[in-house]
């Protein structure tokens, strides 16, 4: 069975290796796993920056797709063949995330999909809506379910309302699906131009160059006709002050990623000034997943794949995903 382990910290130190073959125990599964896809959180996962302290080696990639190849004792909801992917958090089944869910994520701590086999807890895994292919379903774990509960959970969307998302990765681009879906009204930011009109032909009522409009969030306000109602933050501490300069009295921020760092000021003015309410979303639960996969299935809505690459190529797709290269999902087939 081959995998990619991280054996040390940095893109060199990712290496394809031959592993034993999976035993499940009772109440696991083994998936044969048919794609992984990559999101921001595997590359800092492969750095050393999400947690330097990470027991290694450990395989890296939260998202993954495939079929159940075999079954352990106990297990009767799940059968030989079965098309599921894998939850990012393996102990949060719904409500409150529990004390210990960062413990139990895949991609780090626990083992990650980019491998031809992973062994998952039954109650781990969900089915994936028939529609998608494998390679399509791998983008739905975390990308997915964090858009999902952005748009959905804290975010509380409601039809006519404006969502800004930020750039067009992963999550912003199912952000933008979705909240088209729900019959909201969208502005997407970006540095390229190109990159926009993706988004446009994606159903963005509005977009941003923003190395032109360096006042983002001020655009946004007006183009929004006095600010957004929801803002999908994935930037970090870079993208902070504009996206409180966005909001309209009472708007929501749903608190994501990292991309441009952890730590900044924070003027509180807004907040308070402007009623605003911040929320940090953690992905979601397996609940969470399985509400997602019905939305998906019942309107056959599809994630934006950018480009896959065969297994032997992991680290390009990595390489790519530093470079900001991408919009939507970088997926890894696992099987070629």
């Amino acid at each position: 069975m081959r995998r990619y382990r991280i054996e040390r910290f940095g893109l060199s130190g990712l290496e394809l290796s031959e592993g034993p073959a999976l035993v499940p125990g009772p109440g696991q599964v083994v998936v044969k796993v048919e794609a992984a896809s990559l999101n921001f959180r595997d590359l800092l996962m492969v750095r050393g920056e999400y947690n330097p302290r990470l027991k290694l080696p450990v395989v890296p990639c939260s998202d993954g797709a495939g079929v159940v190849a075999r079954v352990g004792p106990g297990v009767a909801e799940l059968d030989v063949g079965q098309r599921v992917a894998g939850c990012f958090a393996q102990g949060w089944l719904d409500g409150r995330p529990p004390a210990d869910a960062h413990a139990k994520t895949l991609g780090g701590p626990l083992d990650g999909s980019l491998a031809e086999e992973i062994l998952l807890d039954a109650h781990g895994v969900v089915p994936v809506p028939e529609h998608l292919s494998a390679v399509e379903a791998a983008c739905l774990p975390c990308a997915g379910v964090t858009a999902w509960s952005a748009i959905h959970g804290s975010g509380g969307l409601r039809p006519g309302e404006w969502v800004l998302v930020q750039g067009t990765g992963g999550v912003s681009t199912f952000a933008l699906q979705l909240a088209k879906l729900a019959g909201a009204r969208v502005i997407a930011t970006s540095r390229s131009e190109a990159k926009l009109e993706r988004a446009r032909s994606l159903g963005a009522d509005a977009t941003i160059l923003t190395p032109e409009t360096p006042r983002w969030g001020k655009a946004a306000r007006e183009l929004s006709g006095g600010g957004v109602d929801l803002v999908v933050e994935v930037g970090g501490a870079g993208t902070w002050a504009e996206s409180l300069s966005a909001c309209r009295s009472g708007a929501r921020v749903a608190v994501i990623g990292v991309l441009s760092g952890r730590e900044t000021q924070l003027d509180v003015a807004p907040i308070l000034m402007r009623q605003l309410r911040l929320q940090g979303v953690f992905v979601g639960s397996r609940a969470d997943f399985l509400a997602l996969n019905a939305a998906l299935a019942a309107h056959e809505l599809r994630p934006v794949v950018d480009r896959t690459f065969p297994m032997a190529e992991a680290r390009a797709a990595f390489e790519v995903m530093e470079r900001g290269e991408h919009q939507g999902k970088l997926v890894i087939e696992t099987q070629a």
